[in-house]
């Protein structure tokens, strides 16, 4: 619930953040002359107030979303944090146990067994007999 709260207030005040930027004059004018250019200004705060009010509203809203971002990355990594295979116990895998040798005679062998060829039988590797 508190991370949700936190979320919330920070996306209020990137709002806020976003409009104290976008309607501060600038050298060109800047998006506050857009709305009824220097004068809209001047009639309601004057043209100086209405520049440090902007201002001090940015700062406030510029070190509130700092502060809110770091509160959320310490509440973020203290939920869960990364894990590593090296602190994992050193277990042995388990092995399967071999088969008992079967006593009867006529099972038949896992690996097939050939007959190793006589000496004077040898082929060699273009198939023909080795001659003696």
């Amino acid at each position: 619930m508190f991370y949700r709260t936190l979320i919330v207030i920070l996306l209020l005040d990137a709002f806020v953040l976003m409009v104290a930027v976008l309607l501060q004059a600038g050298k060109g004018g800047g998006l506050a002359a857009s709305f009824g250019g220097a004068s809209a200004g001047d009639q309601v705060f004057g043209a100086r107030q209405t520049g440090n009010l902007l201002t001090k509203v940015t700062w406030w809203a510029a070190g509130i979303f700092i502060g809110l971002a770091f509160m959320l990355q310490l509440a973020s990594s203290r939920s869960s944090g990364p894990t590593s295979v090296l602190d994992q116990s050193f277990a042995p895998a388990p092995t399967k146990a071999a088969p008992a040798p079967s006593s009867d005679p006529s099972a038949a062998p896992t690996v097939p067994l050939q007959a190793l060829p006589a000496a004077g039988d040898a082929k060699q590797p273009d198939g023909t007999k080795k001659q003696p």
